[in-house]
C-alpha cells in the first residue's frame, strides 16, 4: 500500500541529522507494516497531482498555526477537500489533525489555556494511551462528519475519525524522548513555560503506546479500501 506522507514543517535542522524530519519518523514508526512511502513537502509547496496519487495520505505536524496566513496552507485545505471526496484515506497528525478538521469546516484556535508539552495521557474509548505532544492550538469546533475518538481534560478533541476518510490524532506517536528533549532545547525555551518544560522531562523514561497509535493508523489505512471495495460493489450489484 502506497503512502504519501504530506510534509507540513520539518524538525529542527540542529536536530534533523541524528534524528531525522518528520517523514523519516513516520516511516519508522510504520516500518514492517507493508507500507511504501514518498514525501511531498507541502509546506515548500510541492504537491501530489491528484489525490489518487497515492493510496493514503499521512498529514504531518508543523510549526505553524493552520489559521495562519501561509501560501501552503489555502491548497492544502483544498488538497484535503477533494481527497475526502474522493474517499482516499487521511491520517493527520498535530497539525495535520488540525488543518484536516479546518479544511473539512471545524475550527482550529491558538488555546486559552496553553501547550501541551512532552507525555500526556488520553482516553482512547476507555483505554489510557501515553503519548508525547507538543502544542498549544487545538481543534475547538469539530467538522460536521468528525466524531471523537479520544480525549483527556487539557484537550477535548485529541483525537477525531471520519468514518472510513480521516483519522486523526493531535499528539505526537512519532515523538520519543530524545526528540521531545531536543525540542525542549533547541526550540521552546522563552516560548514555552520553564515549569511546563520541567514536568515534561520528569515524565521521560516512562512507557509511551506510540505502537498502539501505529497499529491503529495501520488498521485505518488498509481497511478504508477494503470498505470502499465493498460499497463499489454493493453499487454495481444494485444497478444491475
Amino acid at each position: 500500500m502506497r503512502i504519501g506522507i504530506l510534509k507540513c514543517g520539518q524538525s529542527p535542522e540542529v536536530l534533523r541529522g541524528d534524528l531525522g524530519d518528520y517523514d523519516t519518523m513516520f516511516e519508522r514508526l510504520l516500518a514492517g507494516r507493508g507500507f511504501e512511502f514518498e514525501s511531498y513537502h507541502v509546506e515548500a509547496m510541492e504537491f501530489p497531482d491528484t489525490p489518487q496519487s497515492a493510496d493514503g495520505w499521512l498529514l504531518t505536524g508543523s510549526r505553524h498555526g493552520a489559521y495562519e496566513d501561509h501560501a501552503f496552507i489555502p491548497p492544502l485545505e483544498d488538497f484535503i477537500r477533494a481527497a475526502y471526496a474522493q474517499a482516499v484515506p487521511m491520517v493527520g497528525i498535530c497539525f495535520g489533525h488540525q488543518i484536516i478538521a479546518q479544511a473539512l469546516g471545524g475550527k482550529v484556535v491558538k488555546h486559552p489555556a496553553g501547550w501541551a508539552v512532552g507525555a500526556q495521557d488520553y482516553d482512547f474509548d476507555g483505554e489510557k494511551i501515553t503519548l508525547n505532544a507538543w502544542h498549544q492550538d487545538q481543534v475547538t469546533q469539530l467538522p460536521p462528519d468528525a466524531e471523537v475518538a479520544a480525549t483527556n481534560a487539557f484537550c477535548e478533541n485529541a483525537a477525531l475519525v471520519y468514518g472510513d476518510r480521516a483519522y486523526t490524532v493531535q499528539a505526537h506517536p512519532e515523538f520519543d524522548d530524545g526528540f521531545v528533549d531536543g525540542l525542549i532545547e533547541h526550540r521552546a525555551r522563552g516560548v514555552v513555560p520553564a515549569e511546563l518544560l520541567d514536568a515534561a522531562r520528569a515524565r521521560m523514561g516512562r512507557p509511551l503506546q506510540s505502537r498502539s497509535i501505529a497499529d491503529r493508523i495501520e488498521t485505518f489505512f488498509k481497511a478504508a479500501p477494503a470498505r470502499q471495495n465493498q460499497q463499489l460493489t454493493q453499487n454495481r450489484e444494485g444497478a444491475a
